[in-house]
């Protein structure tokens, strides 16, 4: 899981819009790297400020808020870019007709872009993913909300989030801390 701060530096490394939008897609989403690939230009409500993706790995479809610095770099990319169908397309076409970007090409964007966090930790979409739940969690969202953001089947895939977070009565500290206040 990474930190804010190595959110913020990852999410502006890039240096086309394209992949700061799929990093913040990602990690603003809470999206599967498979999910941002099958988004529609349609799916995108700029009105309601939501995302809405269909059925996947938990089986359910789902609507996640859209943030409004998203939003604007959507607004701008589409504008500029005029994606047909897929709100990323692929760049390899069999016949012209738009093809979705692929999870090969996001692995790409995150591998270009990674080196340029100062951390040794493992960044991949799944790691955006994670750091979503638990930086949404640690802001006081309930564990209900988060299932339902994240698409999950289950409860209890949901609840890992809760032995990584800091939240509230259970942020864990050091006895050491409490000694010299």
């Amino acid at each position: 899981m990474l930190s804010k701060a190595e959110v913020r530096t990852l999410l502006k490394a890039p240096k086309y819009l394209k992949h700061r939008l799929i990093l913040g897609m990602l990690y603003g989403c809470g999206l599967r790297s498979y999910e941002l690939c099958a988004l529609r230009l349609c799916d995108v409500d700029f009105d309601r400020q939501t995302v809405f993706v269909k059925k996947q790995k938990g089986k359910v479809d789902r609507y996640v808020p859209l943030s409004k610095h998203l939003a604007r770099g959507l607004k701008k990319y589409i504008a500029t870019e005029s994606p047909k169908t897929f709100l990323f397309n692929s760049q390899v076409t069999d016949d012209g007709a738009p093809r979705p970007i692929t999870p090969t090409a996001i692995q790409w964007v995150i591998k270009e872009n990674r080196s340029k966090v100062n951390t040794h930790k493992t960044i991949t979409a799944h790691c955006l993913r994670h750091t979503y739940a638990t930086h949404l969690l640690e802001a006081g969202l309930n564990i209900m909300s988060l299932k339902e953001l994240l698409g999950h089947a289950f409860i209890e895939t949901t609840l890992v989030y809760l032995h990584v977070a800091n939240t509230g009565s259970s942020r864990k500290f050091s006895p050491l801390d409490t000694l010299f206040q």
